[in-house]
């Protein structure tokens, strides 16, 4: 019974991811090659703000700023995130329940990516044709990295990687992460609230802050409990400090991708050119350190009891 569960888990996670890669494929294709549109304009939001705007494709009513943003992450999700997981998902496919550890981690750090992204596009970007699939990763995602954290046997996770895992360097640096990105979110929120003004100028025609919003409330809170969880020596703690650090050093690597292409078009870019890429490194030595001391133990995964 539990060798069938185990099976029937590991097969629809393949079938999802599967779905999931060829809809993101789409998705971050039409985002980067579509270009109909009236061109670049200006708009006045609600507020009686001058707000440049895109004018092409499908982000062409967003504005310039983030549409820029979402090509670029565009490009890195179609390059980088989709090969990985595909490579990955044929893997674990091939391997079965002889797949290492330090692969379904990665898996669910990717799956937890493409689950936020398109979260995030749902929920900001401008409605268009692309609103169905967008539905459908985020739905296929979302349940993809419930099976996927499911899948993992925290436990054997814990007695495997205790030794060698580096979990004081994980848990120091979800917590200066999620400082730092709180800081530099109240430093936009806070201001307009106590000089009265209400609306930071990043709220451009949006109807809300969601970025800052989602951020706040769940993201970095979860990396501080992950934290606070792996530096107790929580089995739970390894498990979601682990994918939460995948998760980390995929995020900030899109986001350095947005600050290049935000550069080359001239926009400001401090404080994120120092912030950005110094979390990437920093989340990627965790992500490499954590590869590393599962490999040191990596076995075959025992079953769910």
């Amino acid at each position: 019974m539990q060798e069938n569960t185990h099976h029937t888990s590991e097969r629809v996670i393949g079938i999802l991811s599967v779905l999931i890669i060829a809809a993101s494929a789409a998705a971050a294709g039409v985002g980067i090659l579509s270009d109909a549109g009236p061109g670049a304009f200006t708009h006045t939001s609600i507020r009686g703000e001058e707000i440049p705007v895109y004018g092409q494709g499908v982000y062409q009513h967003m504005s310039t700023e983030v549409a820029i943003q979402g090509i670029a992450q565009d490009w890195f999700t179609l390059a980088a995130v989709l090969p990985l997981l595909a490579l990955i998902t044929i893997t674990i496919t091939s391997r079965g329940s002889g797949s290492r550890l330090s692969l379904q981690i990665v898996r669910t750090g990717l799956l937890a990516y493409l689950f936020i992204q398109y979260l995030f596009y749902l929920l900001m970007a401008m409605y268009s044709f692309l609103f169905l699939l967008y539905v459908c990763i985020t739905g296929t995602s979302f349940f993809a990295l419930l099976l996927s954290l499911q899948r993992i046997d925290r436990s054997a996770l814990f007695d495997r990687s205790a030794r060698y895992y580096p979990r004081r360097y994980i848990g120091t640096t979800l917590l200066v992460n999620a400082s730092a990105i709180a800081l530099l979110w109240l430093s936009v929120v806070l201001p307009p609230l106590l000089d009265g003004t209400v609306y930071p100028l990043q709220v451009e025609h949006y109807t809300t802050l969601i970025v800052q919003g989602m951020d706040l409330s769940l993201l970095l809170p979860l990396a501080v409990v992950s934290a606070l969880l792996v530096l107790k020596r929580q089995p739970s703690g390894y498990l979601y400090a682990s994918v939460f650090t995948v998760f980390l050093s995929l995020q900030m690597l899109a986001l350095s991708a947005k600050i290049v292409a935000m550069g080359i078009t001239g926009y400001s870019l401090i404080p994120a050119v120092f912030i950005i890429p110094a979390f990437f490194v920093l989340a990627g030595i965790g992500t490499i350190r954590i590869i590393r001391s599962l490999r040191e133990r990596d076995t075959l995964i025992p079953h769910n009891q």
